[in-house]
């Protein structure tokens, strides 16, 4: 929404798990219908609830699904870490038409060697650190920690407002379907979770 509130001007929102729902490996889908509009950059996303290797990017970011409204229809996916991150990320760009039209599901199956990325049950990409180098250390391979899921919906900022932003889109509607969360027993018991 457009509004005056504590000195900015537009009011959107952040869900966060933390807390609440905090995993070591799993599937997570998200089915949702993105905003449209110059200046939207709304994203489906995962950080470190403890930061045991430090600070951004040194303890890892997965990047499930982002948009930004000056390239409609066109998703990314990213994993973000000491090696990769910012411009340099490991990502893939696809096109999904109707993005804010219908109901998309965007997903990662997060492994202990590898994370899948996915939309609408087609893979889309793996980011493998085996398949980059013979020992992949913390600095490509942060993500064997607690992560939780973020949901938000920016206006504007460094991306999404890269081209400028139009609040006549104002107000804009971000809709989830659904989260769902899926946890193997056989991981879960490997890895010593309960």
């Amino acid at each position: 929404r457009k509004e005056s509130a504590g000195g900015l001007d537009y009011t959107s929102t952040r869900l966060v798990s933390r807390g609440k729902g905090d995993w070591l490996y799993g599937k997570i889908e998200v089915s949702a219908k993105l905003p449209t509009g110059l200046g939207t950059w709304p994203a489906i996303w995962m950080l470190p609830t403890n930061w045991k290797y430090g600070d951004w990017p040194a303890s890892g970011e997965i990047d499930i699904m982002e948009h930004v409204g000056y390239d409609q229809d066109v998703i990314v996916q990213s994993i973000h870490n000491n090696k990769f991150y910012g411009g340099n990320a490991k990502n893939d760009r696809l096109r999904v038409s109707g993005v804010s039209e219908e109901f998309h599901v965007y997903s990662v199956e997060w492994l202990p060697d590898q994370i899948v990325f996915s939309v609408d049950g087609q893979e889309t990409w793996i980011y493998r650190p085996a398949s980059l180098t013979s020992n992949p250390t913390k600095d490509y391979w942060p993500f064997d920690q607690t992560m939780h899921l973020l949901i938000n919906l920016a206006f504007g900022g460094d991306w999404g407002g890269a081209r400028g932003i139009d609040d006549s889109y104002l107000p804009i509607s971000y809709q989830i379907d659904y989260v769902r969360v899926y946890q193997s027993p056989e991981i879960m018991s490997l890895t010593g979770q309960k």
